[in-house]
């Protein structure tokens, strides 16, 4: 008998440790064909018919609607204002413990597995899925509205004039906390799916809190609401990308911004990301966020020197002392005087990475079999944070250092901040080229966002299949454009309230299901490293 092979007293043991993830479900035996979509029946049907019902009567009554949206999102941050910021802190810890325990050497997939691209293009999908758009929108209007801001309403109430503290607070954002809420459910739903071999959906993560009842009423209703999130998420997304696009376009070529033509973008847009859509990742979601990736070093490196060698390694510093020295009080949701900032910022974040979480989650894992957990999470963690902590450097300590100086148009606040990032970069050499380079970047990442999100929500609405019809597809890329257009018809003059009170409707209930989903993934990837010890995987 070899070292590998289980002796007599614990063969009962072993039988049981191989029999965890038996189970009769089958990818596809639940879906239905219905006008040439190949459907998971409940989770299609209830998702889609709420999100119809919530465009209808959003158009129907919008006075109402919006009414409804702020009240909403005014309950939901003060009176939940600790769970969010408690379950971010959670889920940092959670995934920094993934880095250094043993589970870091299982490899998703089995031993036997090899990544499916290579680190470049990887790389390219995890940063442009994660959040491309949300670094064009804020990456001066942030930084320098802290900067700006003064009392409760700046970051621990030190402001104005602290660039350390308003750089650090912009990494506080966009830091660890949320690529950690997006590592924790892709590793989840990439171990279950590679390892478990269980669909890859959100339901499947539970299964081993609730076994063959996952495919059941519960999985339909986590798999619901990863709809829902992902959709409003996406749509928060897509709304500002329109607005910062329409802006662009009006400050470079004199174009009239209005409602109208931003819903032409997110038309325009739409039409692209569908064409992306119906050729899948490799032919077109890899192409886009490797496009996404030459563009925005193009203009991250014009910045970097347009601004000033000098000045962007002296902000460099200043950014990460902040970050460091800012995260714990910042991570602490107790007796917090700046609430105008606490609420307003930190919680709005927090709810928008929750509700990105399965779209950002399942793309993540879709394009990271044959990584170990380790190499995994560092990548979703360290990579990220790097870059991000050089663009918001160079574009936030630009912004910064023209409000300091009284140059430009910041100087005298951010009045919109969709064209924060144009009115910095008209200060700088090249303004027009830069700006029009601008443009250009976010529609790319606009598309590369939709289209990729869509591709999620059709693997959860079918089941977990990845290879459903096109007809599918095309309807759910669709359909993101259109919530995208109603929440910003709806909320007219306070458009971007409107997207961020529909992000934080649907991740409020998230966030529980993101808290379970640790618990459960420690019990799967328990059990593989006792296979593994045992040679049995």
């Amino acid at each position: 008998m070899s070292d590998n092979e289980p002796g007599p007293d614990t063969q009962a043991e072993t039988e049981e440790l191989e029999q965890v993830y038996d189970t009769d479900y089958e990818v596809g035996q639940d879906n239905v064909m219905a006008m040439g979509m190949d459907i998971h029946h409940p989770v299609f049907a209830i998702s889609s018919t709420l999100v119809i019902l919530f465009v209808v009567l959003s158009l129907v009554f919008p006075e109402i609607s919006m009414s409804w949206l702020q009240a909403t999102l005014g309950w939901i941050q003060n009176v939940f204002d600790w769970l969010f910021l408690s379950a971010g802190n959670i889920f940092v810890v959670f995934c920094l413990a993934m880095i250094i325990l043993p589970f870091g050497k299982i490899r998703l997939g089995g031993k036997g597995a090899r990544p499916d691209f290579s680190y470049p293009s990887w790389f390219a999908m995890l940063f442009a899925a994660g959040m491309g758009i949300g670094l064009m929108f804020w990456g001066v209007a942030e930084p320098v509205g802290y900067f700006l801001s003064e009392g409760a309403s700046s970051p621990l109430g030190v402001g104005p004039g602290d660039a350390r503290a308003s750089l650090g607070a912009v990494m506080y954002h966009w830091g660890f906390h949320p690529w950690a809420i997006y590592g924790v459910v892709a590793l989840s739903l990439a171990f279950f799916a590679y390892n478990k071999g269980l669909p890859l959906t959100m339901r499947s993560a539970f299964y081993p809190l609730l076994g063959d009842r996952v495919w059941g009423w519960f999985g339909h209703i986590v798999d619901i609401l990863a709809v829902l999130a992902t959709l409003f998420g996406l749509a928060t997304s897509l709304g500002m990308g329109a607005q910062q696009a329409a802006a662009g376009l009006y400050y470079v070529f004199g174009i009239e911004v209005g409602l109208m033509s931003q819903i032409g973008i997110i038309i325009g847009v739409t039409a692209v990301a569908t064409v992306s859509v119906v050729r899948g990742i490799d032919g077109g979601v890899k192409l886009l966020s490797n496009l996404n990736m030459i563009l925005a070093t193009l203009l991250l490196i014009f910045v970097m020197f347009a601004g000033g060698i000098l000045a962007f390694t002296t902000n460099l510093g200043t950014t990460v002392a902040g970050y460091l020295g800012n995260i714990l009080p910042l991570s602490n949701p107790v007796g917090r005087e700046d609430t105008g900032f606490y609420h307003g910022w930190t919680v709005f974040f927090w709810a928008w990475w929750i509700s990105w979480s399965p779209f950002v989650g399942m793309f993540i894992a879709r394009v990271s079999r044959g990584r170990t957990v380790r190499e995994f999470m560092t990548a979703v963690l360290i990579i990220p944070l790097i870059v991000t902590t050089i663009w918001m450097t160079a574009f936030g300590g630009a912004g910064i250092d023209q409000v300091a100086a009284g140059v430009g148009e910041l100087a005298d606040g951010v009045g919109q901040s969709e064209l924060a990032l144009f009115q910095m970069l008209h200060e700088l050499p090249l303004a027009s080229i830069s700006s029009i380079l601008g443009v250009l970047l976010v529609l790319v990442f606009f598309i590369t966002s939709s289209d990729s999100g869509s591709l999620v929500i059709d693997s959860i609405t079918a089941g977990g299949k990845t290879d459903s019809p096109v007809s599918q597809r095309v309807f759910w890329a669709v359909i993101e454009g259109v919530v995208a257009g109603v929440l910003l018809a709806v909320g007219g003059s306070a458009a971007l309230a409107a997207l961020q009170a529909g992000a934080v409707s649907t991740a409020l209930p998230f966030v529980f299901v993101l808290l379970a989903l640790c618990i459960s993934l420690l019990k799967g990837l328990n059990h593989e490293l006792t296979l593994i010890k045992r040679g049995m995987a």
